[in-house]
């Protein structure tokens, strides 16, 4: 450490920072619940693809699935219009979450949406033509 930022008084220090921005699909669609302390929240699982780093190198695995949930008004709502396979994109906050049940305390870290946007709806299903489906298989 040099000498100017050893004789920094905690004033002059940047305050400290917890802010997460993903870009990735919705692996697994936003969920309203209610919690027992009649917080309404809306969860979802993204998947963000996996840039090269050292800890990736070698690697099999191409994505990370995050948990994220919404607890405010805005978020909530932007969230809830969200379908598996759109690509979005969340801003917020890393937070480790306390739940009590029968096995006793667990944690999970999560991201706390503060905001969130659509960037690109996916694009629905073709569903088979009936046609299609009644169409003998050639074996």
């Amino acid at each position: 450490m040099g000498r100017a930022a050893h004789d920094r008084t905690n004033d002059e220090l940047p305050p400290p920072a917890n802010e997460v921005r993903l870009r990735g699909k919705v692996s697994t669609a936003p969920e309203e619940r209610v919690l027992p302390s009649g917080t309404l929240i809306v969860t979802l699982r993204v998947s963000v693809a996996r840039e090269a780093s050292p800890m990736t190198n070698g690697s099999k695995q191409s994505a990370d699935w995050v948990d994220c949930t919404a607890w405010g008004a805005k978020a909530r709502r932007a969230a809830s219009r969200w379908r598996t396979g759109d690509l979005v994109e969340v801003e917020g906050a890393l937070r480790r979450r306390f739940q009590r049940g029968d096995a006793g305390t667990s944690t999970r870290l999560e991201v706390e949406v503060l905001s969130g946007r659509l960037v690109k709806r996916a694009q629905p299903k073709a569903e088979p033509r009936a046609a299609d489906a009644a169409a003998p298989v050639a074996g």
